[in-house]
């Protein structure tokens, strides 16, 4: 039950493919979840996610071969420790910029000795509630953390946030990255694109996996071939208006139709 097939994955090389979801929504996370794809990122940055909510989702993925990633809002100590304790393995941290950053995300990840991070698994959803008495000894080999670089400084010190001992992946924020880059709301501007590019051979020069958010799929297989090894491939929220709006046009189109 301590194992994590995601960064198992990651270790062998393998993509994961994944979608984001973003409705904070239970009864949503499961229909997702039944859809094939390697993991699904529960996102308490931009979405109306709490500590419940993104409990009630990790319970309704636990039937289903996905893998459950959380985001939380910020990579506070505190919280880290509750996301855990909900029974996550892997947790994404958004806006590292420095390798100190990074260490002090992996500390509050593990527990000591190597870590800081707060022991009361005893009553916690991640043992089990007891049910896997050596949790607190096995846990930190299913942990998983994955760093969220966005910044022109997190890129100018990605080479050593993605070297740090504990972090497993760096993904690349593309929607944050372009705004810092000077190119808001333009991600697949040329100059973003190419350092992305060199983003990703730079992390994979470390042994770490590189990861993104790529809704468009010409974006997406371009990230693949060019080594990322977690690429999200579309959001909950953009797949239900998309096809709403899809629906809905047909027939509004289709309507002159009926009066001939």
């Amino acid at each position: 039950m301590l194992e994590n097939s995601f960064k198992t994955a990651l270790k062998e090389k393998r993509p994961q493919i994944g979608l984001w979801m973003s409705l904070a929504d239970s009864y949503a996370a499961e229909v997702c979840a039944g859809t094939g794809f390697d993991w699904l990122l529960i996102d308490g940055e931009h979405s109306p996610n709490d500590t419940r909510s993104i409990l009630h989702q990790l319970q309704a993925l636990a039937a289903y071969p996905v893998h459950p990633i959380v985001r939380p809002p910020v990579g506070h100590t505190h919280l880290i420790k509750q996301m855990l304790d909900l029974g996550a393995q892997t947790l994404l941290i958004p806006m590292v910029e420095t390798a100190e950053q990074a260490r002090e995300l992996v500390a509050a990840m593990q527990y000591p000795p190597r870590g800081v991070r707060g022991v009361g698994s005893a009553f916690a959803r991640a043992s089990r509630f007891s049910a896997i008495p050596d949790y607190a000894a096995r846990a930190d080999e299913g942990i998983c953390l994955l760093v969220q670089v966005e910044t022109m400084k997190g890129l100018e010190n990605i080479d050593s946030i993605a070297a740090t001992e504990g972090v497993d992946g760096v993904f690349i924020g593309p929607a944050d990255l372009s705004a810092s880059m000077g190119h808001l709301g333009n991600a697949d501007h040329p100059e973003v694109r190419e350092t992305i590019s060199n983003a990703f051979s730079r992390i994979l020069a470390t042994g770490t996996a590189p990861g993104i958010l790529a809704t468009h799929q010409d974006s997406a297989w371009q990230s693949l071939r060019e080594g990322a090894l977690f690429v999200a491939v579309g959001v909950d929220i953009g797949l239900l208006r998309r096809e709403a709006s899809a629906l809905s046009r047909s027939f509004r189109e289709g309507l002159p139709d009926l009066e001939s």
